[in-house]
């Protein structure tokens, strides 16, 4: 099952940790951390109680969760939750489709894309009219990969509208009855 949003945030762009100068657990000489706290073993109720308090202080705590998402951290308390809490979504991150990083994406920004979100990008790019060197470009592919992703959703567009026609059309009987299955021989 494929899990869309359509938040507006501003999303990381790939290699990009600026966002850490802005977390709420980097240390500063007014504002000691210790990063231990973010490491507490399962029975370390008080430190996971405090380190989601700080995290839930944070403004970048969602680019902070998806940075771990992405990049596929499992251990520590990351954008407010836990080894545990964060499991799920790992699993389910393959099919987050993200409205906002597609149109990030197709709006020039390098952002971490799941599969589901690069086929929406194809989509855009076709119906904004790109062509296959930007969309090349945007997916950081080849031309003639960017040409086959082009021609196999015109495909599927043209197959789909053929559906389409012949659903709205039904065949009839000279009687004015819908023509069904047996009405048709088999090919011999």
């Amino acid at each position: 099952m494929t899990t869309t949003t359509i938040s507006p945030a501003r999303h990381r762009s790939l290699g990009d940790h600026t966002w850490q100068d802005d977390a709420v657990c980097q240390s500063t000489e007014y504002n000691p951390v210790a990063p231990e706290t973010f490491f507490p073993e399962p029975d370390e109720t008080d430190k996971i109680a405090t380190a989601k308090s700080l995290c839930g202080q944070c403004p970048v705590r969602r680019t902070c969760l998806d940075a771990a998402l992405e990049g596929g951290d499992a251990y520590g308390i990351r954008g407010g939750m836990t080894e545990e809490e964060r499991g799920p979504l790992h699993e389910q991150l393959a099919n987050r489709l993200d409205y906002s990083r597609v149109n990030a994406t197709v709006a020039g920004r390098d952002v971490h894309l799941t599969q589901a979100e690069r086929r929406a990008v194809v989509h855009a790019a076709h119906r904004h009219g790109l062509s296959e060197q930007r969309l090349a470009w945007l997916l950081k592919i080849t031309e003639e990969h960017a040409q086959k992703l082009y021609r196999e959703l015109r495909r599927a567009l043209r197959n789909r509208d053929l559906e389409q026609s012949t659903e709205t059309t039904p065949s009839l009987k000279a009687n004015g009855e819908r023509l069904g299955r047996d009405d048709f021989g088999t090919a011999a």
